[in-house]
């Protein structure tokens, strides 16, 4: 190969690297998942399932308006201490699937020990990575995010991973903060990304249509879409 041929491939090379990293999704919130690297449980625990957290203590409701049925695959996308988890668990029974999926490897390890001290056996534990679910294609019938889409450091990647693991007609529900400057403590404000709109609107361009946006919370609202079956 002469001189020309490698100056050429060279710059072929450095084009299509210039082009993946064009395309490459930014992270749109760095570091904010580093301190359940090693969380303490309990901690979480007393947190996350405690009277004072509306999405605890409205956990009924939100199942209810969620429309889970004995035999669905739901994914439980952000399980955290596996509230969700459970009660989808013994809402889907023995012969759905729920799986806990959450970045934390403590989390998912205790969900299923808890889970199993229950007697729960249909919950399988799954860690994933910033960018994918992990879920396997047209696996689940419903996934579901409850205070965890703000948490998506790539959102355009885990939706994608979400789009690919819903089987068709498949739902996606999220729930999270409502961010609104008249509404919203100072915390909402400062911790969440994205208003409803902008979340609305990121979801849809991802493959998914609106159903509805469901009056069950006051500050937290609730979405549900469809999947779009891409052509």
């Amino acid at each position: 190969m002469n001189k020309l041929h490698c100056f050429i491939l060279l710059l072929v090379c450095l084009s299509f690297s210039g082009l993946f990293e064009a395309q490459a999704e930014e992270n749109v919130r760095p570091g904010i998942n580093s301190y359940y690297m090693d969380p303490d449980w309990q901690q979480w625990v007393n947190q996350f399932e405690s009277p004072g957290r509306e999405v605890y203590d409205r956990r009924f409701d939100i199942l209810r308006a969620s429309s889970v049925s004995p035999g669905m695959a739901v994914a439980d996308i952000g399980a955290g201490t596996g509230l969700f988890t459970r009660l989808f668990s013994r809402q889907v029974g023995p012969q759905g699937r729920v799986y806990a999926v959450d970045i934390s490897q403590s989390f998912v390890e205790n969900i299923l020990r808890q889970s199993r001290q229950q007697g729960l056996m249909n919950i399988e534990g799954i860690i994933n990575s910033d960018t994918d679910t992990m879920l396997g294609e047209e696996s689940i019938d419903l996934a579901f995010t409850v205070d965890t889409y703000h948490h998506f450091e790539y959102p355009k990647s885990m939706l994608a991973s979400i789009h690919d693991a819903l089987r068709s007609g498949g739902r996606l529900i999220v729930i999270d903060f409502i961010k609104h400057p008249a509404k919203s403590s100072r915390w909402v404000m400062g911790h969440v990304r994205a208003n409803k709109e902008k979340v609305i609107e990121e979801i849809t361009s991802a493959g998914f249509v609106l159903l509805d946006d469901k009056p069950v919370l006051r500050s937290n609202y609730f979405l549900e879409f469809a999947k779009v079956e891409k052509r």
